[in-house]
């Protein structure tokens, strides 16, 4: 087995241990056409790479648990022909031996493989409801074991959803995954440096949003983690703005939200600065808001916290700076117990973050919300959106302003993955300054 790969094994055996008995079957997905006969780029499903590390669509995964356990990988048969048109090909033969399975198969195998595995087999794990095509063939892979009944053979009798157990396993990121995402965390840090020094007034969001795509290949990311938002003005009071069409302007404030994809796993960073280098004395006053609430935020990322706690921190900030700004009137423990805050941050302080930009991971365990652990990673992002309306100040019309950065739950503390990206007002000027 390639060394690389060891982590991907052992992510396994600890699956089979968790299983504890039956088969596991998991997919990588099919390539997706975008029209005609050309595909979107290939992604595999997130579960089945961060067990096998296996890149080919096509494939799927079969764990076996119990007193004799076995690891299997269908494949796709190698294929000189079509590997001239489409490029190289694994093969099951060689899957085994890099990818360290006990045995492998052709796909074309997948049916007779698995109405032979699932025979006396007392559970199913898998994935139910993502892929209706997917479900109807695992019916009738039971429907064939069943019909085998009058011979003594009996089809599993419990089907469990796999992802209670995975999720839980990608919650706490182990070496490797870490030293991915610290990669995607610089690869992302570079790209917005390359997007501030691009930024100019007269320059169009989807100018920026090319520098960011630059930098991210260059930097050998395989792609963006997700679509990158560049919003100018007012478009950064649309959360998940993504038409990056528009022009900047002179007095006006860019928002990027944009993160590099690095061996499948995600960066998140959004920033918020003035497109021509300085930012207006309403702009800062808002900007300096959120920076703290970020501040309050990122203090409670420690072993023992609960999830919310940050959240809340991070709203008592933003509400009381509201009322400062005279967004808002009243008392701050009133307004937070009205919600009235979400006039004008109505998202979330933060979300796990790995293989997925919102990673797997449950938020509560038995109704309360989960203790925070070392391996986990997050984002902490509060924001403030202000548009226009009769009763808010006219200095802040259009004021959209996040700031986002990816922190890793350590025995101590949290370590800040994207803490070489400046974040203050006085960093972020002189970067785009000197940058």
């Amino acid at each position: 087995m390639r060394p690389e790969l060891t982590c991907h094994a052992s992510r396994r055996q600890r699956l089979l241990e968790k299983m504890g008995e039956g088969v596991l079957v998991l997919a990588a997905g099919a390539e997706v056409a975008r029209n005609r006969d050309t595909h979107y780029p290939f992604r595999s499903d997130s579960y089945f790479h961060y067990l096998t590390g296996f890149p080919e669509p096509d494939a799927v995964l079969v764990l076996v648990a119990g007193s004799e356990p076995r690891q299997m990988l269908l494949c796709r048969a190698k294929d000189p022909e079509r590997e001239i048109w489409d490029g190289f090909r694994v093969g099951p033969e060689a899957a085994r031996d890099d990818y360290g399975f006990d045995g492998t198969h052709s796909n074309t195998q997948l049916d007779d493989v698995l109405a032979q595995t699932l025979e006396n087999q007392p559970v199913l794990h898998y994935i139910l409801g993502e892929d209706s095509a997917w479900d109807n063939r695992v019916m009738g892979w039971l429907n064939a074991v069943r019909a085998k009944a009058r011979a003594g053979v009996s089809a599993p009798g419990r089907l469990v959803d796999a992802r209670a157990a995975l999720d839980e396993m990608r919650l706490f990121k182990d070496a490797d995954e870490l030293a991915h995402m610290r990669r995607a965390a610089a690869i992302s840090v570079e790209a917005h440096r390359r997007a501030w020094r691009a930024t100019r007034p007269g320059r169009h969001e989807y100018e920026i949003e090319a520098e960011l795509l630059h930098a991210f290949r260059q930097g050998g990311a395989e792609s963006p983690a997700y679509p990158s938002i560049v919003a100018g003005g007012a478009n950064a009071c649309i959360l998940h703005y993504v038409g990056n069409d528009q022009p900047l302007n002179d007095g006006d404030l860019v928002l990027i939200d944009a993160g590099a994809e690095f061996a499948g796993y995600a960066a998140d960073i959004t920033r918020t600065y003035p497109v021509n280098g300085r930012y207006s004395a309403a702009q800062k006053a808002v900007y300096e808001i959120v920076l703290a609430a970020q501040a309050e935020a990122m203090a409670l990322i420690v072993p023992g916290r609960h999830w919310n706690e940050p959240h809340d921190a991070a709203v008592r900030v933003l509400t009381r700076g509201m009322v400062d700004l005279g967004l808002l009137q009243g008392e701050v423990d009133g307004l937070i117990e009205q919600e009235a805050y979400k006039r004008f941050y109505m998202h979330r302080t933060g979300h796990w973050l790995g293989r997925d930009v919102h990673d797997a991971g449950e938020y509560k365990l038995a109704g309360a919300w989960r203790a925070l652990q070392p391996g986990m990673v997050l984002t902490v992002e509060p924001g403030m959106y202000i548009r226009p309306a009769p009763d808010v100040p006219e200095a802040y019309w259009n004021i959209g302003i996040r700031i986002e950065d990816d922190v890793h739950v350590t025995a101590s503390g949290g370590e800040v993955l994207t803490d070489a990206l400046p974040r203050s007002v006085a960093g972020i000027e002189e970067a785009m300054r000197h940058d």
